[in-house]
């Protein structure tokens, strides 16, 4: 029976020695690694860590020792994460893309003693910043670093873990500590038990029963958020192969090489997937434009409980037969599912893409809920496009009164390391305050409104909730990002990042004679550009009361990013940041 995240590893490597477990790019080649690899090696790994001599291994919380990790996806995450739960401490996962102040920050706190490092640019990274913690005795690395220990000096000792200890490890010992990405403050520390993470995995599986031996995922998500570290775990135990994407940039040729039936994603790395196909047709010509355009409209009028007329029905299966075959193609040719979470995903991919035979399975989650809460399944009657689902197994939820979603169930967090205060205001009444707004739909499926922190009042009293007015404008071909403001302000506005591609493809098709530049600054000051947006805005704004509606707006010309620091790691918009950013914008905005 599974109790600790570690038994699913070690009962698929008894069961399935040799079926292949992860895979990665190793000099242009795919490696692959099979159950009883991976065990074996989290094993000769843990065994190497107890050796170093300095881990206390008291299996209670506050007093585990703790490991941290800083790498993109690649089979020695995984392999690392089991290695450390085997000593009985606790891995520590960070991102790469986070600052070095932030990173000293986490480290200090959770008193890191061993860290793994991927490659010599992270390492480079943070070099500085790890030379201020006193608790850190150890830095070994994937990559061969020169003057840094390698991780395999740990593995090639080949030594066996203290099986003492791992039988002391019991479902409700802490596994991890996940520091959230946080959209303002410091960042803090989710801790979770091999319990919560556990449960939730087995509590998931149902909705992937699509999924089994033999066949293929492909993971590009980090494994540093909780969303694909578990879900990792349910392809594990399901026996699906675990595929490491290359980078971000080689989704796409990777996903043609390992023809994955499943892989996970964000909505903002959905976006890019549709306007890489929207690109596509918008350069066709003649019939072949035609056909795209008839089949996009047809995908967006898909819905999966009303089927619609035989004549649609027959319509969506020829574009199915001459079009969308093709987005299949482009997506491995055998990928059944895509699972979103993490932020609200725009409907209208939701539609296009089942239309084409891809479900979309969008969910609702945190890192303090392991993270799955609800999930739309794969099988229709338990899947309504514009909600994240019904509840998954053994968790609860409820609405307070001003509408925020409550959660119970074994995959809440025991608290927040080191800050009892946070934990008592997030756990009142037994029940999980998410932040959430939310609503049920048909008696059984969440749909989410907007953050409650994120909602905000007006000068003349009245409530806007910002994410649905983004996740509908947004919908425009010609809006790439956008964030909307105007709390205690007289009207709504929006600063607005446009799609520059679609756009300069719309202004050579119907401005000939005009002069189109490559900078992106200069372009945003055409009046042709402005016009376009406010056609856009004027499209929908009257899905909108007129509080809500967008009044004016200010173009800008550089894309949010992780780097850049106006994303989080998940790809949320850190609304702090942007607003203290683009101050002078702002105040022109209003100035008007």
């Amino acid at each position: 029976m599974i109790k600790r995240l570690f038994d699913i590893v070690q009962q698929r490597s008894g069961q399935n020695p040799n079926d292949i477990m992860l895979a990665a790019k190793e000099n242009g080649q795919w490696r692959t690694y099979s159950c009883k690899d991976v065990w074996d090696t989290s094993r000769k790994l843990a065994g190497g860590l107890s050796a170093l001599g300095f881990l206390n291994q008291v299996l209670e919380p506050g007093k585990q020792e703790k490991i941290a990790i800083i790498s993109p996806n690649r089979p020695e995450w995984i392999m690392t994460d089991i290695g450390v739960q085997l000593t009985g401490a606790v891995l520590t996962p960070i991102y790469p893309t986070i600052s070095p102040s932030e990173i000293a920050y986490i480290l200090n706190e959770s008193e890191v003693q061993v860290l793994f490092v991927a490659n010599a640019d992270i390492y480079e990274r943070f070099k500085d910043a790890l030379a201020d913690i006193p608790t850190l005795k150890n830095v070994y690395s994937f990559d061969e670093i020169a003057g840094v220990k390698n991780w395999k000096e740990l593995t090639n000792k080949n030594l066996e873990p203290d099986e003492k200890i791992i039988a002391a490890i019991q479902p409700e010992t802490l596994a991890t500590i996940i520091y959230t990405s946080g959209t303002t403050g410091n960042p803090k520390g989710v801790m979770l038990t091999h319990n919560n993470i556990v449960s939730n995995v087995i509590d998931s599986m149902p909705a992937f029963t699509f999924a089994g031996v033999h066949t293929r995922a492909l993971s590009f998500l980090p494994l540093n958020h909780i969303f694909e570290r578990m879900v990792s775990y349910i392809y594990m135990q399901a026996g699906v192969s675990i595929y490491y994407a290359e980078s971000m940039d080689t989704i796409g040729f990777n996903l043609k090489e390992v023809q994955p039936i499943v892989f996970t994603t964000v909505p903002r790395l959905l976006e890019k997937v549709y306007e890489r196909i929207m690109n596509t047709g918008m350069e066709l010509t003649g019939i072949k434009r035609a056909l795209f355009f008839w089949a996009l409209e047809l995908g967006k009028q898909y819905d999966n409980v009303n089927h619609g007329s035989v004549f649609y029905r027959l319509q969506l299966w020829l574009a199915n037969k001459i079009i969308f075959n093709k987005w299949r193609e482009a997506l491995g040719g055998n990928v059944k599912a895509i699972v979103v979470g993490s932020a609200a995903c725009q409907e209208r991919l939701a539609r296009i893409f089942s239309a084409a035979s891809i479900v979309i399975m969008e969910g609702y989650g945190l890192t303090e809920t392991s993270p799955v809460v609800t999930v739309n399944r794969y099988e229709s009657e338990n899947r309504r496009i514009g909600t994240v689902g019904p509840l998954i197994p053994n968790v609860e939820i409820k609405m307070a009164d001003d509408g925020e979603i409550l959660v119970k169930g074994p995959n809440i967090t025991i608290g927040y390391y080191k800050h009892p205060e946070e934990t008592t205001e997030a756990m009142k009444d037994g029940w999980f305050h998410t932040g959430d707004i939310g609503q049920i739909v048909e008696g059984r499926f969440l749909k989410i409104t907007d953050r409650k922190k994120e909602i905000f009042k007006t000068s003349g009293g009245k409530y806007v909730a910002p994410q649905a007015l983004e996740n509908k404008m947004k919908e425009s071909p010609f809006i790439e990002q956008m964030m909307v403001v105007g709390a205690d302000r007289k009207f709504v506005s929006a600063l607005i990042i446009p799609n520059f591609v679609s756009l300069r493809k719309y202004l050579r098709d119907h401005n000939p004679d005009m002069t189109i530049t490559d900078s992106n600054k200069d372009l945003i000051k055409q009046p042709e550009v402005t016009a376009q947006i406010q056609k856009q805005i004027d499209k929908y704004n009257v899905l909108f009361s007129h509080p809500e509606q967008i009044k004016k707006f200010a173009l800008l010309a550089d894309e949010w990013t992780i780097d850049t620091g106006e994303l989080t790691p998940s790809l949320k918009l850190k609304r702090k940041v942007i607003l203290q950013e683009y101050s002078k914008q702002i105040e022109q905005i209003y100035a008007d």
